[in-house]
């Protein structure tokens, strides 16, 4: 007689690869866990590597709550290109000569975008209008006003400057397009730019260390897995999983 599977209840931490959608991830998970209950708690674009947070049976329920904790990232800036997408996976729109930047100036130009600001979403994003996601407009060479949306920059501070990438780690509120600001901060600094690369290493009190890559998860037992687990009452409040 088999014996059922348990169900698995918790949160994984997945070190997603680049060039895979967070959609990807969870597919291949689900999969591998044989459970229909699972979800993330923030999209990352394809481009993008790093914490991705996978919600397993129970814990999809946090979702909400989990989307909306502060994130922080790591990435780079390519100055001198301005992209479609805002990043290097963009057609390059145009091209400019980069001025003689000191890390003063740059450092100074990054602290104007602390606080709370209304920032633009990109076509290129999953934003719907009427039901459509503005990136399938994007495609189709349709741009249409979108409105600002409320955000806040925590922190933003520069790792390294090496021209034209300048490295950096910033912290926001959730729903930020970090490859918008790095567009903005090519065009206050003369030259344009956009996003090269981008790896987000905290959201919450989550952080990447936790994390495996998806060959790490996939070579494990369930059992093995489970032990990996976060329990959900570790990352959100006690009310909601009452």
């Amino acid at each position: 007689m088999l014996v059922p599977q348990k169900e698995l209840d918790g949160i994984l931490l997945v070190d997603k690869p680049r060039d895979h959608t967070s959609h990807d991830v969870v597919a291949r998970l689900r999969g591998k866990l044989r459970t229909k209950r699972i979800g993330h708690a923030g999209t990352l674009d394809p481009m993008a590597t790093g914490l991705l947070v996978i919600l397993v049976g129970k814990a999809t329920r946090l979702s909400q709550y989990l989307m909306g904790v502060d994130k922080e990232y790591e990435g780079t800036v390519e100055l001198g290109k301005v992209t479609d997408s805002q990043d290097l996976d963009g057609q390059v729109m145009q091209t400019c000569p980069i001025p003689e930047l000191t890390e003063v100036h740059i450092k100074a130009v990054m602290k104007g975008f602390l606080g709370d600001q209304y920032q633009t979403p990109p076509m290129y994003s999953a934003i719907k209008v009427d039901g459509v996601p503005l990136y399938k407009m994007a495609r189709r060479g349709e741009e249409i006003p979108r409105e600002p949306r409320f955000i806040r920059v925590v922190s933003w501070e520069m790792l390294k400057f090496y021209s034209p990438h300048i490295d950096f780690r910033v912290q926001c509120t959730k729903g930020t397009y970090v490859r918008t600001l790095a567009h903005d901060l090519g065009a206050k600094l003369g030259c344009g730019g956009c996003l090269s690369a981008l790896r987000r290493t905290g959201s919450g009190t989550l952080k990447i260390a936790q994390a495996l890559t998806l060959e790490q998860i996939e070579a494990l037992t369930i059992p093995e897995i489970e032990k990996h687990l976060v329990p959900a009452h570790i990352a959100a409040p006690s009310q909601l999983l009452s």
